[in-house]
């Protein structure tokens, strides 16, 4: 060990803003998508029903969460064989150009399925280069932190995934007020993509300004790079016994925090509590620049207690507090929501097996062959809460409170009186802007957002400590990508899927407090404390 590999050859600042900034790039563009997922549904998924096409807005947006433990393998091992800095640039670049894509990519209206094909395409090649640019931004930032500092230093390229969001944020804020919500709906969701790329530029020359990791130009002059790094990493069971800790012991609850804080909380407001987008947008935004700055303070309490348990008590707490916390959200985001739910509670009564799961895997269902299918249908499309009940032979009915509403055969019928039940029971088409305790629901977004600093602060440090240096940017990247990439990615999709199955608007928390639960066991018995070791070996 030397300790000339804990001391930067250039400015610590400049290391740190520089890789920042490219990654903010990154995320803003990964996380467009994301936010404009009920646009997105509407333009390229339109041939479906909308209940589907919306749930196949947010595969596809998954499907950028799939492929990353994929780029993680591919850049990873490039990363240790040829360098952190070279990698980065090729992976920005890749992400780049295919955000510009998007914002060029025709419609359904005008191509047809080729539309949604392209799209995913895109989306792939955007977790492709995803999968490689983490790690060798972590790695880099770490490589050349001090002694002693490396939890607070990376807490910056934490801070990049909701800086990427929050830049998002405001570029769709923007556009929105200035073009108007029907001409951003209709062509305006493409600006953002579109101006991506000089941000691309930007980005490319502040990054070509670095120089090689101290770490990893030292084992090159040594000639101590690793010549099969993707061998040693995972066909090794002493290295891959610590990826798979990694992975269940810290990233997988840390993922399934971070996408339920910043990506399912906004979309449950505006497809659930049915908030206008622009205002959910903003409440969102509000709490994360409130939150943000916190980042940088559990990384640098991790320097000091270390990084385990703080990663852990945000999984605890979280678990612990979801149902009540969204539960309140509902309350102060669509009040007269709220109130009707609990005034009037909504019951599907009919056979079991007259009930079709709501989700069409081909898209082409109408959800019209049984009374029980039109009614599930159109809750699951207005948001509304309901029961299900009913044993084999009854027919189908709805209750609403204390109305009874039985199936004629008339499916267009059947809804009329549905509607017209919700609405005399005080059930809102939307959410009305005026009711909207906006205090508090910024307060509930700004502890969501809380837990997703705590348990993702000190990960990047956790991660870069716990791998030897000649195969860190490999072993690194894959649990984490398979944990914010799988367990995290698609939770949206996967809550959204138990919620249309079930009809409990609730229900799709369970997915993420089960995974952070079983994190905070498997961390506490086998995660080692890591806060304290050096890097150069």
């Amino acid at each position: 060990m030397t300790a000339k590999a804990d001391t930067p050859k250039q400015n610590e600042w400049l290391v740190i803003l520089a890789s920042s900034l490219g990654t903010v790039f990154e995320w803003y563009d990964f996380y467009l998508y994301g936010l404009l997922a009920t646009i997105i549904s509407a333009q390229f998924f339109s041939g479906v029903n909308e209940t589907t096409g919306f749930i196949f807005a947010l595969a596809a947006f998954a499907a950028g969460f799939a492929v990353r433990p994929f780029g993680a393998l591919v850049f990873g091992r490039v990363g240790d064989m040829v360098g952190r800095k070279n990698t980065f640039l090729v992976t920005m670049g890749i992400m780049g150009l295919s955000t510009f894509a998007v914002g060029l990519l025709p419609s359904y209206a005008a191509i047809g399925v080729a539309a949604p094909v392209l799209l995913v395409f895109l989306r792939l090649l955007q977790g492709l280069a995803l999968g490689g640019e983490y790690g060798g931004a972590a790695t880099y930032v770490a490589e050349h932190a001090p002694a002693g500092k490396r939890g607070f230093h990376t807490s910056f390229i934490q801070t990049t995934a909701t800086l990427g969001l929050f830049a998002a944020l405001l570029v769709v804020i923007g556009c929105r007020s200035i073009l108007g919500e029907a001409a951003f709906a209709d062509w305006g969701w493409r600006v953002p993509f579109i101006v991506s790329i000089l941000l691309l530029g930007v980005s490319l020359w502040i990054r070509m300004q670095l120089e090689e990791s101290p770490v990893f130009a030292k084992m090159k002059a040594e000639g101590k790079t690793s010549k099969a790094p993707l061998t040693e990493a995972f066909a090794r069971w002493g290295n891959l016994k610590i990826v798979f800790i990694a992975l269940f012991g810290a990233v997988a609850g840390q993922a399934v925090v971070w996408y339920t804080g910043q990506f399912y909380a906004l979309f449950f407001l505006e497809k659930t509590l049915k908030v206008e987008g622009a205002t959910a947008n903003i409440l969102i935004a509000i709490a994360l620049a409130i939150a943000t700055p916190a980042f940088l303070f559990f990384g640098w309490l991790s320097d000091r207690i270390g990084r385990k348990p703080i990663i852990l008590a945000g999984c605890a707490i979280a678990a612990l507090t979801y149902f009540p916390l969204f539960e309140s959200l509902s309350k102060a985001a669509n009040p007269a929501l709220y109130a009707a739910q609990q005034n009037a509670p909504v019951t599907v009564i009919a056979d079991p097996a007259s009930c079709a799961f709501q989700f069409d895997p081909i898209g082409r269902n109408t959800f019209e062959s049984s009374g029980c299918d039109v009614a599930k249908s159109l809750l699951a499309k207005a948001g509304v809460n309901y029961a299900n009940a009913g044993h084999a032979g009854d027919p189908a009915t709805v209750t609403i409170g204390n109305r009874t509403l039985a199936y004629s055969g008339e499916p267009a019928a059947f809804r009329a009186a549905i509607n017209a039940g919700l609405v005399e029971a005080g059930y809102p088409a939307k959410a009305d802007a005026a009711q909207i305790n906006k205090p508090l629901v910024v307060l509930i977004l700004t502890i969501l957002v809380l837990y997703v600093t705590m348990v993702y602060g000190p990960i990047a440090a956790l991660l870069v400590e716990l791998f030897p240096a000649r195969i860190r940017y490999t072993s690194m990247s894959l649990p984490y990508h398979i944990g914010n990439g799988w367990f995290g990615g698609f939770l949206p999709t996967t809550a959204f899927a138990m919620v249309a199955a079930t009809g409990n608007i609730y229900y799709g928390l369970w997915y993420p407090i089960g995974i952070a639960a079983l994190t905070v066991v498997i961390g506490l018995f086998l995660l080692p404390e890591t806060a304290k070791r050096p890097l150069d070996e």
